[in-house]
């Protein structure tokens, strides 16, 4: 049985192909056009080297001069001795014009619905099945989303997982006077053609070997949406997750109903939704996400902690975690870019 594979690189770019069985990694790169830097070819000099982020995959052999013991440890693999045992993806540390890889698309899809799903946020639904192809993304990464009648784009997670038939949401942020916010309230229609280009982004989930802190600051959440979807669909993960979501007034919350349905669906999983300048009426918690951090949990036990947000939310917690002195964990994190680019 073939599998799918995704090499991810440093620019953001992502390329996917399918491997055959038993075939080396680097022959299945190359003969998708996806020409990884190469050398000797004999797992010696260390050139092809990336890291396996998620997935199966056996190695012929390693000179140890090019991989050393703590390099495998952490999952690095050489593409030339790499034969897949599942579906992966790979991460290079270099950008993929160095191998002609940036597998990213522009396609055209239709816009099947609005639905404005708070006071500040509207999930647009687009349909790209003129795609003959199902489109391959990471969970988490974001596609580039062309602004109808006029030269702008702005970019978007996808807030659901890759599916056959290009069913595609995302989750936005309605601004009092942006570009997308505007057309999103007077223009956007059911059949309207959009553009967008994607996958885009190194923000996106690994391979799940630990428990999970996942932490959105408002529409940051969509990135999440789509990765606990993928988490869903394969009917769990095996590892706690934690989810914080924080927003500015309680009025701004959106999606809790699938929150609530991730919860029913996913074994350990938990969510906590903050709120940093509640009404009289929220009853929840309030002030800032990193206030509700179990300290003493997060100590307990190694973790991978994904932080999606404004760049304000994103730099308090990394604050945080310096000041507390917290140790044995992975973070990841992406920012929001400003709204000139972002929204």
């Amino acid at each position: 049985m073939n599998h799918k594979v995704a090499f991810s690189f440093a620019d953001g770019k992502t390329s996917f192909f399918e491997v055959k069985p038993n075939e080396l990694l680097l022959d299945a790169a190359l003969r998708n056009g996806v020409n990884i830097p190469l050398d000797c070819r004999e797992g010696v000099c260390g050139t092809c080297q990336g890291r396996c982020e998620s997935g199966q995959f056996t190695q012929d052999y390693v000179d140890e001069e090019a991989l050393s013991e703590h390099d495998l440890a952490q999952r690095k693999m050489l593409s030339c001795q790499t034969r897949v045992q599942s579906d992966a993806s790979f991460y290079f540390d270099f950008d993929s014009t160095l191998c002609n890889g940036g597998g990213t698309q522009l396609l055209q899809a239709v816009v099947t619905g609005v639905e404005q799903v708070s006071a500040t946020t509207a999930i647009l639904h687009i349909d790209a099945c003129s795609n003959k192809q199902q489109l391959d993304f990471l969970p988490g990464q974001y596609a580039r989303v062309h602004v109808p009648g006029t030269s702008e784009w702005r970019s978007y997670s996808f807030a659901n997982r890759p599916n056959p038939t290009n069913q595609l949401q995302f989750l936005i942020r309605l601004l009092p006077d942006g570009v997308m916010s505007n057309f999103i309230r007077e223009h956007c229609q059911p059949g309207q053609l959009i553009e967008f280009e994607a996958p885009l982004g190194s923000f996106y989930l690994r391979q799940v070997t630990k428990p999970l802190v996942l932490v959105a600051g408002g529409t940051g959440l969509s990135a999440f949406l789509g990765m606990l979807d993928n988490i869903a669909e394969k009917g769990g993960c095996g590892q706690p997750i934690q989810l914080f979501y924080g927003v500015t007034q309680d009025n701004d919350l959106c999606e809790l109903s699938r929150l609530a349905g991730y919860r029913e669906c996913i074994a350990d999983f938990d969510y906590h939704l903050v709120v940093s300048k509640p009404s009289a009426a929220w009853a929840g918690k309030t002030g800032w996400i990193p206030e509700h951090f179990d300290r003493q949990q997060l100590e307990a036990n190694p973790f991978d902690i994904y932080l999606c947000g404004p760049p304000p939310m994103v730099e308090s917690i990394k604050t945080w975690f310096d000041a507390q002195q917290i140790e044995h964990f992975q973070m990841y994190y992406e920012k929001f870019i400003e709204s000139n680019t972002k929204q």
